[in-house]
């Protein structure tokens, strides 16, 4: 009897033992099956914990489209499972600021850099040693004036933005509409040299001509919100018949719409990029219209063509036409605004 009490002691410690021995393997299969069924993010994940191989200069991060735009480059590095690195320029007059972060980037040994510039030929330089070292560049938002950089021997492999002269065109098709088809108009200006703004004024003057209606000002505020109101001030005085005014972005729209309520005034104001103050201004029926992009969209898409850049080893060729990737915009008037209220 002892014996066979032994012998079931045994088989039972034996037993025990087995268990635990088996315990720590069970977890470890189901994530054998996960990076075999999602090899992509899991071969990148090392990366992502190291150096960054991936870099963006924007242009700054104190608004809320550039902010918004930092949030969907990350987010899209997150769902690639890669590590990128988000530099700004200080203010967007920061010019020679934001050439040294390119410059210190490219020191850095990204394969490759997103950039948004603050001017269209402001990092020409700068984009021209990266493409002498073989890092590639995508062109983001901005427009690079690509004559001119071919000229220094650079390159860019893509350009990704909004089509901003369809967003002045689809804002100001807006204003004629809410005013009848007549009267006088205005526009207020980004920052003169930079190219969306220009985009923008060059759409909205084409739809406010084809028209027939009369514009009796068009100056730069710089993107700044005290300039516009201004701006608008001196046009609400200079011009007492004044029905509307396309404004380059939303930041100046703000500006403009105080500017009309101080005067007391039935002026319709559109703005530009679909800042969350403008759509709350739309809804409360102030702002007409403000015409949003998707920045985060933006972001997202210059990450992913950076990223097939250098796995595919795209070619950086002065002069080459370079692919072009737009992405769609929304006029958000007071019908939908309460569908984009944060």
């Amino acid at each position: 009897m002892k014996k066979i009490i032994a012998i079931l002691l045994a088989m039972a410690i034996g037993l025990s033992l087995a268990a635990c021995g088996s315990t720590p393997a069970q977890p470890s299969q189901p994530a054998t099956e996960a990076s075999s069924t999602d090899a992509a993010p899991a071969e990148s994940a090392p990366a992502a914990e190291g150096k960054a191989e991936y870099a963006v200069v924007l242009k700054v991060l104190s608004s809320q489209f550039w902010q918004t735009m930092r949030d969907g480059i990350q987010a899209e590095a997150d769902k690639m499972g890669i590590k990128v690195d988000i530099y700004a320029a200080n203010t967007e007059d920061d010019v020679e600021g934001q050439v040294t972060l390119l410059e210190n980037a490219i020191s850095t040994g990204y394969k490759a850099i997103g950039v948004a510039p603050i001017s269209d030929v402001n990092l020409n330089n700068a984009i021209a040693d990266a493409t002498s070292k073989g890092i590639k560049i995508v062109n983001i938002d901005e427009k690079v004036n690509m004559d001119a950089l071919a000229e220094l021997g650079g390159a860019c492999t893509a350009y990704v933005a909004t089509d901003n002269v369809a967003v002045g065109k689809l804002g100001a098709e807006y204003l004629i509409e809410q005013i009848g088809g007549a009267g006088e108009v205005a526009i207020v200006e980004g920052k003169a040299g930079a190219v969306s703004g220009e985009n923008r004024r060059d759409g909205a003057k084409a739809a406010f001509e084809a028209a027939g209606l009369t514009i009796v000002e068009s100056q730069p505020a710089d993107w700044d919100r005290t300039k516009a109101y201004d701006v608008a001030t001196n046009y609400i005085t200079a011009h007492p018949d004044l029905k509307a005014i396309y404004c380059c972005n939303d930041t100046m729209a703000m500006g403009v719409q105080e500017a009309v309520e101080a005067s007391g005034k039935d002026i319709k104001v559109c703005g530009t990029d679909g800042n969350d103050d403008a759509i709350q201004s739309v809804a409360d029926g102030k702002l007409a219209a403000t015409v949003a992009q998707d920045p985060a969209a933006v972001g997202a898409k210059g990450l992913q063509l950076m990223v097939e850049a250098v796995e595919n080893d795209a070619a950086m060729e002065p002069g080459a036409e370079v692919p072009v990737y737009g992405i769609d915009a929304i006029l958000i008037t007071s019908e939908n605004a309460s569908e984009y209220i944060k």
